[in-house]
């Protein structure tokens, strides 16, 4: 059994007081196609295949994953380092 520090207890708690989003819309920007996803959580995407068209879509330059750039929701981890989670 761990022992959790105060610290980390209560980051934890925090944590679990915010909802942190995990499935996010991604609009291709080729096709306009939208597809509801499961965001990794512990990671950022970087290629994702439209389901519609084919096209693979990539981060736009300065966003660390697809989601950042074509979803309407931050990738988990972005949400953890604005909540200051992470």
């Amino acid at each position: 059994m761990k022992i959790l520090s105060y610290k980390t207890s209560s980051k934890l708690l925090y944590h679990m007081s915010k909802q942190i989003q995990t499935k996010a819309t991604l609009t291709c920007p080729k096709c306009q196609y939208k597809q509801t996803v499961e965001m990794p959580t512990n990671a950022c995407q970087h290629f994702y295949k439209c389901q519609h068209c084919g096209e693979m879509l990539k981060p736009k330059e300065g966003d660390c994953c697809v989601f950042c750039s074509y979803a309407d929701s931050k990738c988990p981890p972005k949400q953890e380092e604005a909540l200051g989670i992470s």
